[in-house]
C-alpha cells in the first residue's frame, strides 16, 4: 500500500518486484554466488566452533583430577590444537571468501550497469533522459551500489542464519530460557522496522533527489562561469547552491536519523537481553545450575549472536531502499520492459572482449529521402505538424523560419532522437521503423545546434575512436586547417570541458569536423555556422559542394546557407509554409521575403554578407 508521504510514482517498484530483480541478478551466475554464500557460511560459522572448541576446552579442564590428569591433559590438548586449527582455518577461508566477493560485486555492478548504458545507447526508438546527465550518473554510481549492497546482504544473510540456527541449537541445549531472551529482540526489530518501512522508502528517495539537484546545479555553474561572471551573479549562485545545500542536508539528515534509530533501537535491545542473560548465567553457576563450560560457551556465542540478529533488522531496510534504487533505474529507462536492468548479457570480464560490431553496410547509398506527414511534439514546446519534403541525393537543402518555428524539431524528428507522433520516413522508398538506429555512420551524420564536445583532444574529439586516414580531409573540409596553428599544440590542444577553451566557431567547425570523418552518405547540419563568419561560412559550403559526393540537410537562416541551397524549405508555427528554390520563394512568398530581408539588415553593420546573391 502507498504512503500517504509518497506521490503517485509509476515507476514503483514493490518488495515482491525487488525479490523478482535481485533472483535475476543472482541467477546470470549462480555458481559465483553459490561458492559466495558456502565460503561466507563457512566464515560465520566457525566463530560458533570456536566457542564450542572452547567450551569443551573448559569441560575436559574441569575433568583434570589428581587421580585423571594424565588421560584428561590429553582432551585438553585434542582441543587446543582444535581452537588453533579452526582459527587458522577462518583466516584461510576468510581470504578465499574475500575474493569472490569481490568478484561477485563486480560482476553483478557490471551487469546492471551494463544494461543500463546498452538500453539507454541501442534501443529501438528515441532515446531521451528523463533527467539531467548528473542525475543519471548517480544512478550509475548510488543506486547500482545499493544493488550490490542487497546482494551482499543476501550472501552474508545465508551465513548469518546458518550461524544463528547452530548458535541458538547449542544454547537451547543448555537453557532454553536464556536462549529465548537473545532471540526475542530479532522479532520485535522485524515489527519495528515493518512498521517504518514506508518511510524508510520515503527519506532515501527524497535524498537521492535533493543531491542530485546539487549534483545538477554544480554541473551547470561550471559550464557557465563566464556567463556568471560576467553577469555579476557569483553571490546569487552561491546563495543558491547554500539553499540547495541545505535542503539536502535535511533530506540526508533524516535518511540518517532514521537508520541510526533502527540500528540504535535493534542493537539497545539485543543488548538489552544480553544483560538479561549474563545476569542470569552468573547467578546459575553461583548456584551451582550451571558448569563454567557451559556459560563460556553462552559467552562466546553472545557478541557475534546480537551482532546478527541486529543484521536482521537493517536486512529489512535494505531490502527497502534497494526497492528506490530499482525505481530510479527503471525511471532512467523510460519505457523500458520490466526487468531490462537486470537482462543477462555477456560482461567480458575476463580475456580479451570481441571485436565490436560492425557498422551498418552502405550496400544502399542514398537516392532518395521521403518524409510524409510528419508530427511531432516534444516537451510541449510546439513541434511539427503534416511536414512533407523530399531529399534527392546530392542535393543541398535547407529548412528555414524564425524562431520557434519547429525547424530543429523536423530533423531530430526525422532522425529518431525525439519521438513523433505519426508520419513516415523513407529511406530509398523504404520504410525507417526505428530511424534512431538506422540513421547513424555510415548512412547519416548529424551536428547538434550545441555541438558537445569531450574534455581531450582536439585529435580525439574529431576522430572519437574512428578512421584516422580520415581526419586530415575532414580538418580541411570544416576549415579548421588555419586554427592548428593557433591553438598551441594543434590536434593534440586539450579542448577543455564542452570546449571550453575553444571559441564559439571552432567548437561547431570541430563537431563538422567530426561528423565529415564518419564518411556518411546524408550529412545533417542543425544551424552549426550560427558562431561563424559570412566568409568561413561560405568557404564550409563551398569545400563540402566541391570535395564530397554528400547529400546535406541545413537548418539556417543565413544567406552563406540559403545562397547555396537547391532546395528551401520555410517553416512557420510547425507547418512548411513553402517550398521551393530560393529564387522562386523570394519572388512569391512574404514570410521568405521577410526572413531574407531581416538577415540583411543584421549583416548590414559590417557587410558581411553583402554580394552573396542580389
Amino acid at each position: 500500500m502507498t504512503s500517504s508521504l509518497e506521490p503517485h510514482n509509476p515507476y514503483r517498484i514493490d518488495g515482491r518486484q525487488t525479490f523478482a530483480l535481485a533472483r535475476r541478478i543472482i541467477a546470470y551466475n549462480p555458481a559465483l554466488f553459490f561458492i559466495n554464500m558456502v565460503l561466507w557460511a563457512s566464515v560465520y560459522l566457525l566463530p560458533a566452533a570456536l566457542a564450542w572448541v572452547t567450551s569443551e576446552l573448559f569441560r575436559r579442564l574441569e575433568l583434570v583430577t589428581p587421580g585423571t590428569a594424565e588421560a584428561a591433559l590429553g582432551g585438553v590438548w585434542i582441543m587446543l590444537a582444535a581452537f588453533a586449527a579452526a582459527r587458522l582455518m577462518r583466516f584461510g577461508v576468510f581470504y578465499a571468501a574475500f575474493l569472490k566477493f569481490i568478484e561477485l560485486l563486480a560482476t553483478t555492478g557490471a551487469l546492471v550497469r551494463r544494461n543500463l548504458l546498452n538500453y539507454l545507447l541501442t534501443a529501438s526508438g528515441s532515446r531521451a533522459l528523463p533527467d539531467t546527465p548528473a542525475e543519471a550518473v548517480s544512478r550509475f554510481r548510488d543506486d547500482v551500489e545499493d544493488v550490490n549492497q542487497y546482494i551482499e546482504a543476501w550472501v552474508d544473510g545465508f551465513g548469518m542464519a546458518l550461524f544463528v540456527l547452530v548458535s541458538v541449537w547449542l544454547m537451547a541445549r543448555v537453557d532454553p530460557l536464556m536462549t529465548a531472551l537473545v532471540v526475542a529482540p530479532l522479532f520485535l526489530m522485524i515489527l519495528v522496522v515493518s512498521k517504518l518501512a514506508p518511510r524508510i522508502r520515503t527519506y532515501r528517495r527524497r535524498m537521492r533527489e535533493a543531491t542530485a539537484r546539487v549534483t545538477d546545479f554544480i554541473g551547470e555553474t561550471f559550464g557557465a562561469v563566464g556567463a556568471v561572471k560576467l553577469a555579476g551573479q557569483e553571490g546569487q549562485m552561491v546563495a543558491h547552491l547554500e539553499r540547495l545545500g541545505v535542503t539536502r542536508q535535511d533530506a540526508a539528515l533524516k535518511d540518517v536519523l532514521l537508520t541510526e534509530l533502527i540500528r540504535g533501537v535493534n542493537t539497545n535491545m539485543v543488548f538489552l537481553a544480553t544483560g538479561v542473560v549474563l545476569l542470569l548465567g552468573s547467578r546459575l553457576v553461583l548456584s551451582g545450575d550451571m558448569v563454567v563450560s557451559d556459560f563460556v560457551l553462552f559467552i562466546g556465542l553472545l557478541p557475534r549472536l546480537t551482532g546478527t540478529l541486529g543484521f536482521f533488522g537493517d536486512w529489512i531496510a535494505t531490502h527497502r531502499r534497494t526497492g528506490v534504487a530499482f525505481e530510479r533505474m527503471h525511471r532512467l529507462m523510460t519505457d523500458a520492459p520490466f526487468g531490462e536492468m537486470t537482462r543477462h548479457a555477456p560482461l567480458y570480464l575476463r580475456g580479451e572482449a570481441p571485436e565490436p560490431a560492425p557498422l551498418p553496410s552502405k550496400s544502399e547509398p542514398l537516392r532518395t529521402l521521403e518524409v510524409r506527414n510528419l508530427s511531432a511534439d516534444y516537451g510541449g514546446a510546439g513541434g511539427v505538424q503534416d511536414i512533407n519534403l523530399t531529399v534527392r541525393r546530392g542535393q543541398f537543402v535547407v529548412i528555414t523560419g524564425r524562431i520557434g518555428s519547429g525547424k530543429s524539431t523536423l530533423v531530430r524528428a526525422v532522425l529518431g532522437l525525439i519521438p513523433r507522433q505519426g508520419g513516415q520516413v523513407l529511406w530509398n522508398g523504404e520504410q525507417v521503423d526505428d530511424p534512431a538506429s538506422f540513421f547513424v555512420p555510415p548512412r547519416s551524420s548529424y551536428t547538434a545546434q550545441l555541438p558537445g564536445l569531450f574534455s581531450d583532444s582536439l585529435r580525439e574529439n574529431v576522430l572519437s575512436g574512428g578512421d584516422a586516414s580520415e581526419l586530415d580531409r575532414a580538418i580541411r573540409l570544416a576549415q579548421l586547417g588555419d586554427d592548428l596553428d593557433q591553438l598551441g599544440h594543434g590536434l593534440d590542444t586539450p579542448v577543455g570541458a564542452r570546449g571550453v577553451k575553444l571559441s564559439g566557431g571552432q567548437i561547431q567547425r570541430t563537431a563538422v569536423a567530426r561528423m565529415l570523418a564518419r564518411q556518411a552518405d546524408l550529412l545533417v547540419f542543425d544551424d552549426v555556422s550560427s558562431a561563424l563568419d559570412a566568409k568561413t561560412e561560405s568557404a564550409l559550403w563551398d569545400s563540402l559542394a566541391g570535395e564530397l559526393d554528400a547529400t546535406c540537410l541545413v537548418v539556417s537562416h543565413r544567406r552563406a546557407a540559403l545562397s547555396r541551397a537547391d532546395w528551401v524549405v520555410v517553416l512557420s508555427e510547425g507547418r512548411v509554409l513553402d517550398q521551393g528554390p530560393l529564387d522562386e520563394l523570394l519572388e512569391r512568398s512574404k514570410e521568405m521575403q521577410a526572413l531574407w530581408a531581416e538577415e540583411n539588415t543584421e549583416a548590414a553593420p559590417d557587410g558581411s554578407h553583402d554580394g552573396l546573391l542580389s
